[in-house]
């Protein structure tokens, strides 16, 4: 539309010292000549474009006009910037590049980012999560395949509603057709994810479903006691930081950990196992005997014919 590309002309000029009317032309996709009356309009609505000749030229604003920056401050403005910056990196997202460009001209000049926001997708399938977006934005009903914790997969259908970032992992939230209930997807074990042209109206109480939103209390938690060792402190740390710490004079470390029925969270036990020899299970005992089930299926699977 004509008003959103005279408004992004505005901003790009704000941010930049120079623009040829070809390098916009060929970003809007118009032709140099549609550019040229734009330029007319911009100058008509009084902004103060100036017009610079020569094999570098093109044009600009006049030097020293600047937006009125007491709308937000510079705190709100660089942390804007910096969430903004990293979603339009994950999901390639034009919209909110636009928006970053209208938010640096009223940011401070040349000031050193302070926060920086990387949410990693090496989990994830970028892909998988660009569709997830355009199909909540549109409405559209997905379909996909799953593999649940019990390994079994299944095809779903669901209505999206909201993309969910936690625990370094992604997660999808929407009505599960195939389940007929709110369900929660993590993006990473989903397959094949394909945008029906079928559209449905939200069910926005879904969104305030109480499995989804009250975490489990610390009195319904377990506690796992975990003896650490001196070469493996970093490493457990890195997973379980909020954990009460206890260190010993060895360099070694007891650490109590509170999880929700620990002998079926799977995810545990691949994370306790990952240490190898710098963590040792202590309490409960249930969990010693799944652990070291688990080490001797593996043997199996390494012993010589």
């Amino acid at each position: 539309m004509k008003l959103e590309r005279l408004i992004s002309i505005i901003y790009k000029l704000l941010n930049h010292e120079v623009l040829s009317a070809s390098m916009l032309a060929e970003e809007f996709q118009v032709s140099p000549r549609t550019i040229y009356r734009d330029i007319e309009v911009i100058c008509a609505a009084g902004f103060p474009v100036v017009s610079h000749q020569g094999t570098k030229g093109g044009y600009g604003m006049m030097d020293g006009y600047k937006m009125d920056r007491s709308l937000l401050g510079s705190y709100d403005v660089n942390s804007l910037i910096t969430v903004l910056k990293s979603l339009s990196s994950v999901f390639a997202d034009e919209r909110a590049q636009g928006t970053i460009e209208r938010l640096q001209t009223i940011g401070p000049q040349h000031q050193i980012t302070s926060l920086s926001v990387d949410l990693e997708t090496h989990r994830t399938d970028p892909d998988a999560l660009r569709h997830l977006r355009m199909a909540i934005t549109g409405r559209n009903v997905v379909r996909f395949e799953y593999i649940n914790v019990n390994n079994e997969r299944t095809t779903r259908e669901m209505e999206p509603l909201r993309l969910h970032f936690k625990y370094r992992n992604w997660y999808v939230l929407g009505f599960c057709r195939t389940r007929q209930e709110p369900r929660e997807f993590r993006v990473s074990r989903m397959l094949n994810v394909f945008l029906l042209q079928e559209t449905f109206l939200p069910d926005h109480n879904i969104l305030e479903d109480a499995a989804f939103s009250n975490p489990r209390r610390e009195d319904q938690l377990e506690t796992v006691v975990i003896k650490v060792g001196p070469d493996a402190l970093a490493e457990v740390m890195d997973h379980f930081h909020l954990a009460e710490k206890q260190f010993h004079v060895d360099g070694s470390m007891t650490m109590r950990i509170l999880v929700d029925q620990p002998l079926k969270a799977r995810w545990l036990w691949a994370i306790l196992l990952g240490f190898g020899s710098g963590v040792e299970v202590l309490e409960p005992p249930a969990l010693r005997g799944i652990l070291i089930e688990q080490l001797q299926n593996t043997l199996k699977l390494y012993e010589e014919v």
